[in-house]
């Protein structure tokens, strides 16, 4: 075993940072053993020097970010502090003076991770992130190198644990969005502010990381269609239930039939409880692959929290410094495919429709025409009527995104429609 350590700088040490540096001391001995040299942490870069951090040596604390990383004897830096700037600006200089890069930063990999990539190749070193999608899950790794000889043709998952867990107590309970989500915030799932997981912004930039590993293609989080789950209400868990389904806020990744296009697109959706990810419980994450070779995998574990994430975290460290020592790097950017991102009018799947209708004759009739007129087939129709009102629920056969829209926008134009109650996805089938 080489004795000089290898030096590790740490960007952050908030929830995920803090657990990062405990394990880095904690189990020194069992990393150095299967590193092949011992790791030291040489400095973590804050920004609130004065609080005090257990188990941190207060020498090691700074405020100056740019000067830890221009060090030149870092080996590798660990980026944990999340957002666009200073972290790309960071990770960039890291490289330029020698250093290579473990990220857990989904939103700056999904919006410049093929810049980062070039200049991880331009300075011969490595660029990690498997803390970026899925917490403790092995996600990326199993994409970019287990399934590398294999093609991938769908990735399907729940990727955000705050979501789930609010969807999934909605579904249980009976009980609306809102209560849902201030027991999720209660227990600590959920931000005090959770537009980001509630308006599906982190599932995309985990959807277009997901894509663009698992299509050898560039996707971008501009390229990924994105549906929040704050109009999710009860009525939709009872019409999904009878349907023998639950609702999820899915990621879903996937090829064209033909072959020569790739869509990312994050939504609320119904599954039927026989699907594997209907089973994903609380604030847990699971996503299912589905390729040539190995045909279906699913991937199931906690999605986020300070200990899961840092697992991931140095479970990249330990295969960093390896490379390291070995002098060579890992698997970097593969976009050959350079599939085009198509939108998400083109995105083919079934529907379930929930209309409020006047409770008349030829109601339904005129219903159906407006269907069959923009090429949307009905599976199944349930009708429910009183005093004058009714709720019509139509569930389809697949039909293309650009149809359904089509379809519904004629049909608010119906005098016997009083509005359209509810749009949702029915995928999993």
């Amino acid at each position: 075993m080489r004795t000089r350590p290898l030096k590790v700088a740490l960007l952050g040490c908030g929830v995920v940072g803090s657990e990062v540096a405990r394990i880095m001391t904690t189990h020194a001995a069992d990393l150095a053993a299967r590193i092949g040299a011992p790791v030291e942490l040489a400095g973590v870069a804050v920004r609130r020097p004065g609080k005090v951090r257990e188990g941190i040596d207060p020498k090691l604390v700074t405020t100056d970010a740019t000067a830890l990383v221009k060090r030149g004897d870092i080996d590798v830096v660990v980026e944990v502090i999340g957002g666009i700037e200073p972290a790309r600006s960071l990770i960039t200089t890291a490289f330029e003076h020698g250093a290579s890069v473990v990220s857990a930063n989904k939103a700056l990999l999904a919006q410049d991770g093929a810049a980062l990539h070039a200049a991880a190749e331009e300075h011969g070193r490595d660029l990690y992130y498997e803390a970026a999608v899925a917490g403790a899950i092995p996600l990326i790794r199993p994409l970019r190198e287990s399934l590398a000889g294999d093609k991938v043709n769908r990735v399907l998952g729940i990727v955000n644990g705050t979501t789930n867990f609010i969807l999934d107590k909605m579904d249980s309970t009976g009980a609306g969005y809102q209560e849902a989500l201030d027991e999720a915030t209660a227990l600590g799932y959920a931000e005090a502010d959770p537009t980001a997981d509630v308006e599906g912004f982190d599932a995309a930039a985990k959807a277009a990381i997901l894509a663009g590993i698992a299509f050898h293609s560039r996707v971008r989080l501009d390229d990924v269609y994105r549906e929040g789950m704050t109009e999710v209400t009860a009525a939709d868990f009872r019409s999904a239930k009878e349907m023998g389904c639950t609702i999820k806020l899915l990621a879903i990744c996937e090829r064209a039939e033909d072959g020569q296009s790739v869509t990312a697109r994050v939504h609320p959706a119904m599954i039927p409880l026989t699907h594997p990810l209907a089973s994903v419980r609380g604030a847990y994450n699971a996503v299912f692959v589905e390729s040539d070779a190995s045909g279906q995998l699913m991937f199931y574990g906690p999605g986020a929290g300070g200990a899961p994430t840092a697992s991931a975290v140095l479970g990249d460290l330990v295969a960093v410094c390896r490379n390291r020592l070995g002098g060579a790097t890992g698997p970097g950017e593969s976009s050959y495919a350079a599939l085009p991102v198509s939108g998400m009018g083109d995105v083919v799947t079934r529907y379930h429709i929930s209309l409020d209708v006047a409770d008349k004759p030829g109601v339904l009739a005129q219903v159906a025409t407006v269907f069959a007129e923009h090429g949307v087939s009905i599976d199944t129709v349930r009708q429910q009527g009183k005093d004058g009102e009714a709720s019509l629920v139509v569930v389809t056969h697949r039909a293309s995104d650009a149809s359904l829209s089509g379809t519904v926008e004629a049909l608010r134009k119906l005098d016997t429609v009083r509005g359209v109650a509810s749009i949702m996805r029915v995928e999993g089938e």
